[in-house]
């Protein structure tokens, strides 16, 4: 493994200006490219001390043997040599915003004799038209069957075409009024490339006028009395809305925009971009890619607009893009990729109205692919296996952690301490097996200490259990013995030992919690604590953590473990937290105890309705009179003015203002 100091170049010969940095490994191949502002500032990041920099980094350093760069002019050409060499190096720590799904466009063949109109996948094609792309071939397949009807233009391969032109007969199309027929002479090259232009525009969203233009023929050929011709076109003006029906206005400015928004983890991160051509729903794309930097949302949205449109034809890229953060120099983006438009380009944040709607509405998009995309690969059994074995390896396990627990502590500040237990066996949550824990009588602010008494509690209750239990093989649906209650037959859950220990936090959460497990005699119990910030995993009495490699299913395994031990105990957390303060708000309420409070609180369910609530419905509520009613008001309106816990729901816990 190559020392990144080994091939540090000297601060002074790094220049300062603008410019693109690429890695290359000890074969000369390029692993990593990169632009900056300030290269000798940039590059130096890269130099630290291995344990400072994110796991991603220090693996892309360690894994290079040479850094080399080029200086640029400005920083629009820094983006587009940074694209370039991206596009024709394709480096494996650069995080790739392109799915290896093709998805399908709808295309007109403008520079054919006669123009065709097809549904089609792959590279662009000078002299084509394209539409898209959309999220379903069969979707815009049948769109275009329907406006055939309205715009008869050919749809028929060459080879379909030529042999009708040679036997002088049209195809069924032709004999069904889908087409024209310009295969036997049936319409001239320029009025069939009329009925292509109107189809074209169409797509393009200009549809008001061919809606208004149909129905003005329409009433026209009633009043003349050719009641055939009325119908027909009253049938072609019904196609049309068919068509546009499957195409909601979801921006009522006719906007043309790209919405993008992205759903991250630490692994991993979600795309969805919706495309909006005239205020209509054009097209869709999702996927799930890589993540091989630590780089902020603005960061992923600057990278992912880079490789998403540059290079790509003008009539690709919109007049604006909205994003869920604006990357780091979205002005030199912006001027990029105007110049490659030749018009104006915006990138914002919508701030309200149909555009944040629509932009929240691709994020829970973006939100629901990635959660799909990590349980489908949770649910595979091969995948779990390789998981569980990886585990074993990376931390020398004497056998496979068939069940693990992992535990994690919450906190606001010092107050409501509680404390979380989840269990994972064969890799999938046994949400069962779930428990929680209050921690009392310390300082909620020391973590070490809350982890330490929430592992001494679980695992005395685990030699109490397994002191008290009885071993039995004929529990039904067990795979060995089991440990059962002598008294009522049924297994023990606490009497189970998991195979690993897994807390929330570094070195010292990880001392903790095996200076518990010593404590009580137990020594056959593997602790491990995953960190957040850098994933990485450590280990008791060991001054460096393990580093599981970022494509890792094992990572992958503890960090979903991890992060469902934290959201349950958020979740508890977070009940307790909001009765706890509306208690306290009506603590100097005269003549309300503690019976009366959780009675008024069963009563409206939450401070919000209680405020609503007048001085005659609070009386209604059973042992609140008059007199205590209107203290109970004057206490919660004065708390509102002042601020206060201004809005807690007391289902969920969330603070609207303080």
């Amino acid at each position: 493994m190559p020392d990144p100091q080994s091939y540090r170049p000297r601060a002074g010969d790094i220049p300062t200006q603008p410019g693109v940095y690429r890695f290359r490994d000890p074969k000369g191949r390029v692993i990593y490219v990169g632009k900056a502002i300030n290269l000798r500032q940039r590059l130096a990041n890269y130099f630290q001390p291995i344990p400072s920099l994110h796991p991603r980094t220090a693996t892309m350093v360690t894994t290079a043997a040479s850094v080399e760069w080029t200086t640029v002019n400005n920083d629009i050409e820094a983006l587009q040599l940074e694209y370039t060499w991206i596009k024709e190096f394709d480096p494996r720590f650069n995080v790739k915003y392109r799915d290896d799904k093709s998805y399908p466009w709808l295309a007109v063949t403008v520079s054919e004799e006669f123009p065709r109109v097809m549904v089609g996948r792959g590279a662009k094609r000078k002299g084509t038209r394209y539409f898209g792309p959309y999220g379903h071939a069969w979707a815009i397949r049948e769109t275009v069957d329907i406006l055939l009807r309205v715009f008869p233009m050919r749809s028929c391969s060459n080879g379909v075409f030529k042999r009708s032109q040679q036997i002088g007969r049209p195809c069924l199309l032709g004999y069904i009024d889908k087409c024209t027929a310009p295969c036997v002479g049936n319409i001239s090259e320029e009025e069939h490339r009329e009925i292509v232009d109107d189809f074209c525009d169409f797509m393009a969203g200009h549809t008001t006028t061919f809606t208004k233009r149909i129905e003005k023929e329409m009433y026209a050929a009633s009043e003349a009395l050719d009641f055939e011709k009325a119908a027909r076109l009253r049938d072609d003006l019904a196609a049309m809305q068919r068509a546009l029906e499957k195409q909601a206005v979801v921006l009522g400015d006719g906007a043309d925009a790209d919405v993008i928004a992205l759903a991250e983890d630490p692994l991993e991160v979600g795309v969805q971009i919706f495309y909006v051509r005239g205020g209509r729903i054009k097209g869709q794309r999702g996927w799930v890619a890589d993540r091989m930097d630590d780089a902020d949302t603005a960061g992923l949205v600057e990278h992912f607009l880079l490789q998403l449109y540059a290079g790509e034809d003008a009539e690709a890229i919109p007049r604006e893009i909205l994003v869920p953060a604006l990357p780091p120099d979205h002005e030199t983006l912006e001027e990029l990729l105007s110049d490659v438009r030749k018009a104006k380009v915006r990138i914002r944040v919508p701030q309200r109205g149909d555009k944040k709607t629509l932009q929240e509405t691709v994020a829970k998009n973006a939100e629901q692919a990635l959660a799909l995309h990590k349980t489908k690969r949770a649910s595979d059994l091969t995948i779990r296996n390789r998981a569980l074995e990886e585990i074993q390896e990376a931390l020398e396990l004497d056998e496979v952690p068939l069940r693990i627990e992992c535990y994690d502590i919450s906190h606001l500040q010092g107050t409501e301490i509680v404390a979380s237990m989840v269990v994972f066996e064969d890799g999938l949550a046994r949400k069962s097996e779930y428990r929680r824990f209050i921690i009392k009588g310390q300082d909620g602010s020391d973590d070490v200490r809350a982890m330490h008494e929430v592992i001494t509690r679980r695992f005395k209750r685990l030699l109490d259990e397994q002191s008290t239990s009885i071993v039995s093989t004929e529990v039904e649906g067990a795979s060995g013995p089991m440990l059962v209650d002598p008294e009522t037959g049924r297994p023990r859950k606490f009497a189970y030992a998991p195979g690993l220990v897994v807390v929330d936090g570094g070195a010292p959460q990880v001392a903790a919690a095996q200076r518990a497990l010593t404590e009580l005699g137990i020594n056959d119990i593997p602790v491990v604590g995953l960190a957040k910030r850098l994933e990485e995993v450590w280990v008791p009495d060991e001054e460096d953590p393990v580093i599981l490699p970022r494509s890792s299913e094992g990572l992958y395994l503890l960090q979903r473990v991890r992060d469902e031990a934290h959201r349950f105990a958020i979740t508890h957390h977070r009940g307790r937290r909001s009765k706890s303060m509306v208690e306290s708000l009506l603590d100097d309420v005269p003549g309300l105890g503690e019976v009366r409070r959780k009675t008024l609180m069963k009563h409206f369910g939450s401070l919000k309705k209680l405020r609503a609530a007048t001085v005659e419905e609070i009386a209604l509520v059973p042992g609140i009179g008059p007199a205590t009613a209107t203290a109970i008001k004057t206490a919660v309106e004065q708390t509102a003015k002042n601020g206060k816990v201004g809005a807690i729901n007391v289902t969920t816990g969330e603070i609207i203002e303080e």
